[in-house]
């Protein structure tokens, strides 16, 4: 069976993903933590979210500094683009070492606005792995209908945290080109090492 990393925030809609491809793909959990930025919340609720989906690692990567790093650097209406392509590329790297064919995470078209489709676009070029988004369709009652049949609702809502350091009018619009010259501003191959030195695997 292939293999796949799923990105969970704690929200509600990674583990709807996650929950619809179980089946078909041997699926692993990976949470981006902002600590101290936020507290430890969302690790928690990602982690029972996990252990709902009968999934059987967590692993946890923590990237406040590296975030902390885009927001200094870069030109914050690209937050949500940059911080989502390094995360990918973290998870790439991830998913290199250890025999995993796909990531999956739980975007839908306009649900926020680093969702549009341009953005989408963009975030994805980061990466030659498969990003799996079986969500991208959906729409939010859709989405809330399957977490409650599921029994992942109450435990996902509450109010999102991941967008703690994010600006206030985000980039709906990104080009590669813009995207690429604020990455100049970093070290994204140090920062893609960094992040997988904090590795933190937990077995549930």
């Amino acid at each position: 069976m292939k293999k796949a990393l799923l990105l969970i925030s704690g929200g509600i809609d990674s583990p709807v993903a996650g929950y619809l491809l179980k089946k078909e793909l041997k699926i692993d959990a990976v949470h981006f933590s902002i600590e101290p930025f936020t507290d430890n919340s969302p690790e928690k609720k990602s982690r029972k979210l996990a252990e709902l989906l009968g999934l059987k690692r967590f692993i946890v990567i923590n990237v406040s500094d590296e975030f902390s790093e885009i927001v200094k650097e870069c030109n914050h209406r690209l937050y949500f683009v940059l911080s989502k392509r390094l995360m990918l590329r973290i998870a790439e790297e991830l998913a290199k070492k250890h025999g995993y064919d796909y990531i999956i995470t739980g975007e839908s078209i306009g649900q926020v606005s680093s969702q549009t489709l341009a953005n989408l676009s963009v975030i994805d070029k980061a990466v030659k792995i498969p990003v799996l988004r079986l969500l991208l369709g959906y729409d939010k009652n859709e989405i809330i209908r399957i977490a409650e049949e599921i029994g992942s609702f109450e435990l996902s809502k509450g109010p999102e945290v991941c967008d703690k350091l994010g600006p206030r009018h985000p980039s709906t619009n990104a080009s590669l080109g813009s995207v690429l010259k604020e990455e100049e501003k970093l070290d994204i191959k140090g920062m893609v090492r960094r992040g997988n030195r904090k590795c933190a695997l937990l077995m549930i």
